[in-house]
């Protein structure tokens, strides 16, 4: 009852004038973002992070995370009209929504996309309404070595369930804590990994490293692998808009089922993009129409979506609870928190309830927002597929360069900001994982101050480490994830069928 008697304090704060703006804005940027090629979701929150410096965190945040919920609905958009997905997690969507707007029903598989996304999104702000405080209480008890178990459970995360290769991963995330460690020791007070260069005292800029990875990397790709857009009808057929929202109950099951995964992906680092195809491929197995996946399925479109936007919803709690986002886009957001003067974690549900109810209360009409303006807008969003992309690069990278320069006014974060695009491009091209490099540099120097706390705690004993059973549990869970792609690969080869013998018999050889 506390939680819903703050929830509605929450909306006092949300449901005014200015934050109503706020939202509308921050959606029809989102939807801009998710539709364009070369942008998405992290890369749009990064840029326009910088425009926020001046705003009450509650305003800033709230058009942040409605960029982030219209950039989901974006990247839907040109996936069933296109065949091109605006965003990494709307590739599943476009396996049967570009064939059923093909076969003539775009209004069909839009609205069903919207509505699949909407309910998804409903359950993962619910989770968070009645699920963030209680997290947050248990992590008040929290001292240096728990936090650095949840933060070795968060990388140990990404490594098991990520979806990338576990080496890659690795790789990635020992890149970020490099990165991290660049500037002052907050332990020892001395200077590390500057290389002599002055300006690197303070540290990398956050938002350089994503404006950089984002937005100069996808756009170097996106440059590199050259596309042709053939777009379908856009024109919205309302009444069908109607059926199509009335008939989602008929698909229950697939629509509980894919936001019970998109939560678990979200809370978890796997992020929206694996619970898409993950809803995706388990909705193909048990659908009794799994066959026709493929051809303009409703529930292939149902079981990306929702995931989707579950995922990308349920990927703040642990961003607001504990100060671990759960996604690329939430560890931009935590980012924005530290610039703001606030520190995520369970602290800020008692320093700060008026950010995180106006917050959580903001998501419930954010969605609600961004449905209404992404059907309003379609016709719109749509005719800018067909802008030529070389008048849109350049745009991308103005941006990009204005945004930072402007963190500290720096020559330096320019150049580094193109140093990380070079990374990113990198990274996409041989398939290594953004997102745990991203979560490195966001939380690395903590869990690194955290782990030397408790070691000068322990004097140098890891026995602290299993001191209750609340570290004990989280440092166990995570060790068996950093060893679950081993378990599996041991376990696939066990599997794996003998070979046939060297040589067959000559009556084999005739019989064959």
């Amino acid at each position: 009852m506390d939680n819903l008697a703050e929830l509605l304090h929450g909306f006092t704060i949300a449901v005014t004038a200015p934050h109503l703006a706020l939202m509308a804005v921050g959606v029809l940027l989102g939807i801009l973002v998710g539709v364009l090629p070369g942008l998405g979701a992290p890369n749009g929150v990064s840029l326009l992070l910088p425009l926020t410096f001046g705003m009450q965190p509650v305003s800033a945040i709230i058009l942040l995370s409605s960029m982030y919920w219209g950039a989901l609905f974006g990247g839907s958009v040109t996936s069933i009209l296109f065949n091109i997905p605006g965003e990494p997690s709307s590739v599943a969507t476009t396996f049967d929504g570009y064939p059923m707007a093909r076969d003539g029903r775009p209004t069909t598989a839009l609205a069903t996309a919207f509505g699949s996304a909407a309910f998804g999104a409903l359950v993962g702000v619910i989770l968070i309404t009645f699920l963030a405080s209680w997290v947050a209480q248990v992590a008040l008890a929290f001292g240096p070595a728990e936090y650095f178990a949840v933060y070795f459970l968060a990388f140990a995360s990404f490594v098991g369930m990520g979806g990338a290769a576990p080496i890659k991963t690795v790789v990635a995330l020992a890149i970020g804590f490099a990165i991290a460690a660049i500037g002052i020791d907050t332990v020892s007070g001395s200077v590390r990994l500057t290389m002599g260069i002055d300006e690197l005292v303070k540290g990398v800029s956050f938002v350089v490293a994503v404006m950089g990875l984002f937005g100069i990397g996808e756009l170097l790709v996106a440059v590199e692998e050259e596309f042709h857009a053939r777009a379908v009808s856009s024109k919205i057929d309302w009444r069908e808009v109607f059926r199509a929202v009335g008939r989602l109950p008929r698909h229950g099951v697939a629509l509980l089922r894919s936001a019970a995964i998109g939560c678990w992906m979200g809370i978890t680092p796997g992020g929206p993009t694996a619970a898409s195809f993950m809803s995706y491929g388990i909705a193909r197995r048990f659908s009794r129409r799994g066959r026709y996946f493929g051809t303009g399925e409703v529930e292939g479109i149902i079981s990306p979506e929702t995931a989707d936007h579950a995922a990308g919803t349920s990927a703040l709690l642990p961003m607001l609870s504990l100060g671990i986002p759960g996604s690329a886009t939430a560890a931009v957001m935590m980012g924005g928190l530290m610039i703001w003067g606030l520190n995520p974690g369970p602290m800020l549900f008692v320093d700060s309830k008026d950010f995180v109810w106006g917050l959580i209360a903001s998501m419930y009409v954010g969605n609600i927002v961004a449905v209404a303006l992404v059907l309003l807008t379609v016709p719109v969003f749509a005719a800018l597929m067909r802008i030529p992309f070389v008048v849109i690069a350049p745009l991308i990278v103005i941006i990009c360069v204005v945004g930072a320069y402007s963190v500290s006014n720096s020559y330096l974060d320019v150049v580094m900001m193109l140093g990380f695009g070079v990374i990113g491009y990198l990274f996409k091209k041989l398939f290594y994982p953004l997102a745990p490099l991203v979560l490195a540099i966001v939380i690395g120097d903590k869990a690194e101050d955290a782990f030397r706390q408790s070691m000068l705690m322990s004097k140098g004993s890891l026995g602290i480490f299993f001191a209750n059973k609340l570290v004990t549990c989280l440092i166990v869970a995570g060790i068996a994830l950093l060893l679950l792609p081993l378990v599996l690969q041991l376990a696939r080869f066990w599997r794996k069928p003998a070979s046939p013998a060297a040589g067959a018999t000559s009556q084999e050889k005739v019989i064959i």
